[in-house]
């Protein structure tokens, strides 16, 4: 099944794709790979998902906010590309939790982000490589950032 009817299937709407807030593309393509700036977890409003894991936020909430984040990258891909069957693969993820000191399971905060992408491009293709990070602040309040890097079907 196709990452587009899969998306359908699974009933799924993507939000708006966001517009860069700053001096830089939202995405880069380079030869077969996508090159993807940190997308935050905005909302079919526009409203960012804020606030703190291990504080006023939850794993859960903080998942919640990670699967946001993918939809918000799904969008920008297909409204560059014009579709997400042109994705062929997940390479990297790179996320980042804005979370507390005492706060150590970013890993699982951004599975919220990777079981998305399994979800729709499979187990073999929708698992990349990854790194997740704690921080302290992230740009606008936001709870996660998430920068990726996917493969072009051929």
């Amino acid at each position: 099944m196709s990452a587009e009817a899969k998306l359908a299937s699974l009933g799924i709407v993507l939000p708006p794709a966001p517009k860069p807030i700053g001096l830089y593309k939202p995405m880069l393509i380079v030869g077969n790979l996508i090159y993807m700036s940190g997308h935050g977890p905005l909302n079919a409003d526009g409203t960012l998902h804020l606030g703190r894991v291990g504080d006023d936020l939850t794993l859960e909430q903080g998942q919640a906010a990670a699967r946001q984040t993918g939809l918000a990258l799904l969008a920008t891909l297909r409204s560059n590309l014009g579709s997400l069957d042109k994705v062929k693969r997940v390479v990297k993820l790179l996320g980042l939790v804005r979370c507390t000191d005492e706060f150590t399971q970013q890993p699982a905060v951004i599975n919220g982000c990777s079981q998305l992408f399994v979800d729709l491009f499979g187990s073999d293709h929708g698992i990349g490589v990854r790194s997740a990070l704690g921080t302290n602040s992230l740009p606008s309040g936001m709870a996660v950032e998430v920068e990726a890097i996917f493969e072009l079907a051929d």
